[in-house]
């Protein structure tokens, strides 16, 4: 009879001390980052240190880089968060990513608008992105490798989402972005980044967006795959299949965001990670309120080794696996979709220590060489 997971590596989830962690583990394949949140930054705690330096080198900041937080006005910048996520990645030697720098989402009204509060003019919005681009990538060139220079401008059928940039600028603000991205630091990697690009509809528009840009001369460095995914979806053929079109337009491949969801989605939640979609409390949405049964935990092994083992699968084009979230208590899937549940979408429990899904991914480079 097969053995559960949980039974199988029960007496193995608790850090060992001198052990390898994902980074070594995987360090002939590619990174692996997490995200920092503002508490991590500004009230840095000793076991949450010890695991970035342990397991990852690669960090983010989850929303202290977006507009919204670093130029919530136009009294200046607060570089405060982002001055200790340098810090916190040089004492864990680490790389930076910054997120992100032009999104729909997480950007004060003032940005887009007049001290009338009519839309300002598309030469007035570009001076505006062009001199928020050139500050951070300026301030943070020698500390930052890489940039989410575009967050999130695709719609489910691939096309253009319709936003405050496009309508004020135009459809080339994307190329815009990133030519005043590319200006600023010639030297960084400049990506774009979106959810649910396993879709092929959203695949085929994020194609024809980068392939675009190519054509134009305008630098792009990677796609950000966001992985925000389910115990059962999506399939594994629809993201391998992303990542070799991806990888075929001669352009670096991430997974980024990653997380797997345990909980029931909301039928009234669109399934992605747009976060204006929210849903009420419910208990049936809520099920593992006291702890995870043994079955999910196996099931959530399962999934993660098999994303892993397309990731290892494909080294050659992936650069980087960050996941959104250090262990099970930091997640933002508590409180998305529906706020104050209970998830465990992570590699590491709320009390610090390695669930049954990380030993299932720590093994698997090493099964697979034998």
């Amino acid at each position: 009879m097969k053995k559960s997971l949980s039974l199988l590596f029960g007496a193995l989830c608790t850090f060992s001390a001198g052990a390898q962690g994902l980074k070594d583990v995987y360090q002939d394949a590619f990174l692996i980052g997490t995200i920092a949140s503002n508490q991590q930054l500004m009230k840095p705690d000793a076991d949450t240190s010890a695991l970035f330096q342990r397991e990852f080198n690669v960090l983010t900041a989850e929303n202290d880089m977006k507009w919204q937080r670093i130029y919530p006005s136009p009294q200046g910048y607060n570089f405060a968060a982002a001055d200790a996520l340098m810090q916190q990645a040089e004492d864990c030697q680490c790389q930076v990513v910054g997120h992100t720098l032009i999104w729909h989402q997480q950007t004060p009204d003032w940005v887009f608008e007049d001290d009338a509060g009519n839309p300002v003019s598309r030469e007035v919005l570009l001076g505006r992105m062009q001199s928020h681009i050139n500050t951070l990538m300026t301030r943070y060139q020698d500390d930052v490798y890489g940039w989410d220079v575009v967050n999130e401008a695709l719609n489910e059928d691939g096309t253009l989402r319709e936003s405050r940039w496009r309508e004020i600028i135009g459809d080339d603000y994307i190329a815009q972005a990133f030519r005043f991205a590319t200006e600023a630091n010639p030297n960084a990697e400049l990506y774009y980044n979106d959810y649910n690009l396993n879709a092929p509809a959203k695949r085929d528009g994020a194609v024809r967006l980068v392939k675009s840009l190519l054509a134009q001369g305008v630098k792009v460095s990677g796609i950000g795959m966001q992985a925000h995914y389910m115990l059962r979806s999506p399939a594994i053929s629809q993201i391998e299949e992303s990542i070799t079109a991806f990888a075929s337009l001669g352009v670096k491949v991430m997974i980024t965001e990653l997380d797997i969801s345990v909980l029931p989605f909301p039928k009234q939640a669109a399934i992605g990670a747009e976060i204006s979609e929210t849903a009420a409390f419910a208990e049936a949405l809520n099920p593992y309120a006291d702890g995870l049964p043994t079955d999910v935990q196996d099931a959530l092994a399962t999934r993660y080794r098999e994303l892993f083992a397309l990731f290892y699968k494909h080294r050659d084009d992936i650069s980087r696996v960050t996941f959104w979230g250090t262990h099970d208590g930091t997640s933002w899937k508590n409180n998305w979709p529906v706020r104050g549940r209970t998830d465990y979408p992570l590699l590491i429990d709320r009390q610090g220590q390695p669930k049954p899904a990380y030993e299932a991914v720590a093994t698997l480079p090493a099964s697979i060489a034998q």
